[in-house]
């Protein structure tokens, strides 16, 4: 028996370069779950939102036939598709982030941004995917092995290994550029900054950043300060670049 599974979009960026198309043939000996065939072809179930089988909507459940003909399309986060059937939850319209260990650079810059992103670079997958499920976060990694566990229903696979390209990318795949606010979080352990005056963070400001700045930002978390310094100027390109991510 076979089937004709044509996945669309950026889900092809997870087949084998021989099949440009989208359009792969699926062989079976006994009749599946159309999740299994999907992620048997390499295909996150997180990265799915709408399956359609010979011109119905279908959920992750349906078995397969000889002869299908299945269209698979990516999560649509920024409108509503109902009343076809969504194969997962509704997106997470309070954006929140888990990232794997190999993600600690674009954990930074999307705390940046001002989101709320948690990240352990001992985290465990078991780890991940507790926090994912249990907080309702976004699970990003770049490992596609991770987003195939059945308890996952948000998450994404980054593309780039470049962390600035990899903001970008998430920005524009979950259509962010509206809603960041940026300077607002702690870049280390991802608690929100309090506003603070000279007086009140004295203990901690080196003498010289005290003789030149009188506004400051303390994370009452990991007590780190925070002030226009040297760099600032390089995190207002990355947060200009973010807020420009989606009309390019």
């Amino acid at each position: 028996m076979r089937a004709l599974i044509r996945f669309y979009a950026e889900l092809k960026d997870f087949l084998p370069n021989d099949s440009p198309s989208g359009m792969v043939v699926h062989e079976f000996d006994v009749p599946g779950s159309v999740k299994d065939a999907i992620e048997g072809h390499g295909v996150p179930h997180t990265e799915v939102d709408l399956i359609v089988v010979n011109g119905e909507s279908v959920g992750f459940d349906y078995r397969l036939a000889d002869g299908d003909m299945v269209s698979v399309y990516p999560v649509f986060e920024s409108f509503d598709i109902s009343p076809i059937l969504r194969v997962r939850p509704e997106p997470l319209r309070d954006t929140r982030f888990v990232l794997d260990t190999h993600l600690g650079r674009l954990a930074r810059h999307l705390r940046l941004l001002g989101f709320d992103t948690a990240y352990s670079n001992g985290a465990s997958d078991h780890e991940l995917v507790e926090r994912s499920t249990g907080e309702h976060r976004i699970l990003l990694t770049r490992d596609v092995g991770l987003l195939k566990h059945s308890a996952v229903t948000h998450g994404y696979f980054i593309r780039s290994t470049d962390p600035t390209e990899q903001m970008l990318e998430v920005v524009r795949r979950f259509h962010l550029s509206d809603r960041l606010q940026p300077f607002t979080r702690c870049l280390e352990c991802n608690r929100v900054l309090q506003e603070a005056s000279a007086d009140q963070v004295r203990r901690l400001a080196p003498p010289r950043v005290l003789e030149r700045h009188d506004e400051f930002r303390h994370c009452p978390g990991c007590d780190r300060l925070y002030w226009p310094g040297t760099h600032h100027e390089r995190l207002k390109e990355l947060v200009e670049l973010a807020t420009k991510a989606e009309d390019s």
